[in-house]
């Protein structure tokens, strides 16, 4: 890839690109273009804002003229299908959406297109992202910012740890005792073939990461034979509250106290994920595959008006159709823990969900 000897762009920064940083303004709209490239281009001056070199860094102004040498670069992959999902609240502000399990947030590592490519086609918002991220297989609350404010907004809440975001998590084993506050650093790492994994570490040699966990529901296996096939005596629901955003944190977490997520490829108990998936567990429960990863609520002050913002959704219903089979099939613990054993803060499985705001505070002028 080169930069062509033809006429170079110059392109007004609008309100979708006011207050980003070059290199990001570049990287969604030369699109096909690696980052490597747009920062050569950056550092040897071939880009200009208002006709002067500028860094990668540099936040752009409404109006300000960015210069782009021309490239020659690979044809564009397919633009992303149309695809609607159930939107939970929407506002001139915000979007939140029940992500399915299964689809990446957005595209990469090998994908063309993720859920936000697909919303951006669907709808045509002049500006639509991520405000938070999901993994492929986690289901549940996902929040998009549809004003560039909304989203520098909401980021500077995230970074003080002022947004309340609960899981719902089915994992092996029978939890034993109460709540437990993990805080144990967590390192990213490649496998030797190239895949990412993270591991907790010691004090000072990695990301700092906090994790809560509180057990729900416990189903222990009717018969010992389903112990010797899974090689746990039953699985736990839990409630996960993360105060930090971490690369698989609640995932990791629940792996170092000996309970990884049931269905988790990654971090999980092979022979219990392959008798999820084969459906080999007492009779009447079917099977299935999925990571048992869902975001059930997230609690934000809105941007606009500083009101909070409560999102929840529950399981989708094949999941909670399938737990309910569960529940049936084994011995379900008594007591206390079973209130709001589906649903953070005792609320019902299911598919509703929604959202709802408390009463608005004047907006500062």
């Amino acid at each position: 890839m080169h930069s062509s000897p033809a006429a170079a762009n110059v392109i007004a920064v609008d309100e979708s690109g006011a207050g980003q940083r070059l290199d990001n303004f570049l990287a969604r709209r030369l699109k096909g273009v690696p980052r490597s490239h747009i920062y050569r281009i950056v550092r040897s001056g071939e880009v200009r804002v208002n006709g002067a070199r500028a860094e990668a860094s540099r936040k752009l102004a409404l109006d300000d003229r960015v210069r782009v040498p021309p490239m020659f670069v690979d044809p564009a992959p397919p633009a992303a299908p149309a695809r609607s999902y159930e939107v939970l609240f929407e506002d001139d502000w915000l979007l939140a959406v029940d992500k399915p399990a299964g689809i990446a947030v957005h595209g990469g590592s090998g994908l063309n297109w993720g859920l936000i490519e697909s919303l951006r086609s669907a709808r045509g918002d002049p500006f639509l992202e991520l405000v938070h991220r999901l993994d492929r297989d986690t289901s549940g609350v996902l929040l998009l910012a549809r004003r560039r404010s909304a989203l520098t907004a909401l980021h500077a809440s995230l970074r003080r740890r002022e947004a309340d975001k609960r899981y719902l998590a089915l994992v092996a084993g029978l939890w034993q005792g109460d709540a437990v506050t993990v805080t144990r650093p967590l390192h990213r790492y490649l496998t030797p073939s190239g895949e990412r994994r993270v591991r907790v570490v010691d004090p000072g040699q990695g990301q700092e990461a906090r994790s809560q966990f509180r057990p729900l529901q416990r189903f222990a296996w009717p018969d010992p034979q389903w112990t010797r096939l899974t090689g746990v005596p039953g699985l736990t629901l839990v409630e996960a509250r993360i105060h930090t955003g971490r690369t698989h944190q609640i995932r990791v977490h629940l792996h170092s106290l000996g309970h990884p997520v049931a269905g988790d490829e990654k971090y999980g108990r092979e022979a219990l994920n392959q008798a999820l998936a084969q459906g080999e567990l007492p009779a009447g429960v079917g099977r299935n595959p999925r990571m048992f990863l869902h975001a059930a609520r997230l609690a934000v002050q809105h941007p606009a008006d500083g009101r909070e913002l409560v999102l929840q959704a529950g399981w989708p219903a094949a999941d909670a159709e399938w737990l309910a089979r569960l529940a049936r099939a084994c011995t379900a613990a008594r007591g206390a823990a079973q209130r709001g054993a589906t649903q953070p803060g005792g609320a019902a499985a299911g598919r509703r969900g929604g959202a709802r705001q408390g009463p608005a505070e004047p907006v500062s002028s």
